[in-house]
């Protein structure tokens, strides 16, 4: 092939490879646009229909309350009307028809109030189902494997994976129905939360100590080593609260109709926001 032949098809083959690159990044930008907007449609949807229930909720709340008014004033105008303060006297047939305006008034105030509290619960379903995931912060790095934190604190990460899971059975956030309250697990949340930041901060200044020890003098590692030696068995004190408490969510999710494991976990939360409490004030710098 001739140089000028071999100068245009080197030509020909880079514009066609660019051409090729080019269609390639715009069918990949359609792609992601296309995703982009179907999401953003679901999102449009999903907050449409959480407004059209809470609508309906609060229409409900009010035909609740003005039928609630309108048979107190009945119950009122019946009583009057009986004793004699409204009319020329007692009138069998409008005290009648005044007590069935009354029981069809309680009816629809009832049936009202039956509705709102329908679509209460529906709502807090609507939202429990479309809640966005929670991202879980990143964890600190991991002490040194040859400290004696790092064995705890691996357990400590794997027992967290778990009462995630758990709690996000609990709270029906899969799919399934929520075995206890709302309340009940937001609390045993944020305590285990709450009690691994505070065994973190104990295995941190575990290793803190650790390295002071081994940098010492000879003659002066004893109350080091004492120390390393409490502050392990207060980071083992922590982690078996901690895995208390997993182990009283998997026994609710287990027993999930029964009612007696409700009040162990419950227990068991108490347990270990106490612990935090306690290695929060150890992990202070005094």
């Amino acid at each position: 092939m001739a140089p000028r032949g071999r100068d245009i098809y080197q030509l020909t083959q880079m514009v066609g490879k660019y051409l090729n690159n080019n269609q390639m990044r715009t069918s990949v930008v359609a792609q992601v646009q296309e995703a982009l907007a179907r999401r953003q449609d679901e999102s449009v949807r999903i907050e449409r229909q959480r407004r059209r229930l809470e609508r309906k909720r609060m229409w409900a709340s009010r035909w609740a309350l003005a039928w609630a008014l309108v048979c107190l004033f009945l119950v009122v105008y019946v009583a009057m009307a009986f004793t004699g303060m409204v009319g020329p006297g007692p009138d069998a047939a409008m005290i009648a028809g005044g007590v069935a305006a009354v029981a069809a008034t309680g009816a629809l105030s009832v049936r009202s109030t039956r509705r709102m509290v329908l679509l209460k619960r529906a709502r807090e379903e609507f939202d429990r189902k479309h809640r966005p995931p929670a991202v879980a912060p990143a964890r600190p790095p991991m002490p040194p494997r040859d400290s004696a934190a790092y064995e705890p604190m691996q357990r400590l990460g794997e027992a967290e994976d778990a009462l995630n899971q758990l709690v996000r059975q609990l709270a029906g956030t899969d799919g399934t129905p929520a075995s206890v309250p709302l309340e009940s697990v937001a609390h045993a949340e944020q305590t285990g939360a709450e009690a691994a930041q505070a065994l973190r901060a104990v295995a941190a200044q575990l290793a803190a100590v650790e390295l002071a020890r081994d940098h010492a003098p000879p003659m002066e590692r004893g109350p080091l080593i004492e120390g390393v030696r409490s502050l392990r068995e207060q980071l083992e004190e922590g982690l078996n609260g901690f895995r208390s408490l997993v182990a009283a969510a998997g026994r609710v999710v287990a027993a999930s109709s029964s009612a007696g494991p409700k009040q162990e976990l419950a227990d068991a939360t108490d347990h270990l926001a106490g612990l935090a409490v306690a290695l929060r004030e150890l992990s202070e710098p005094r």
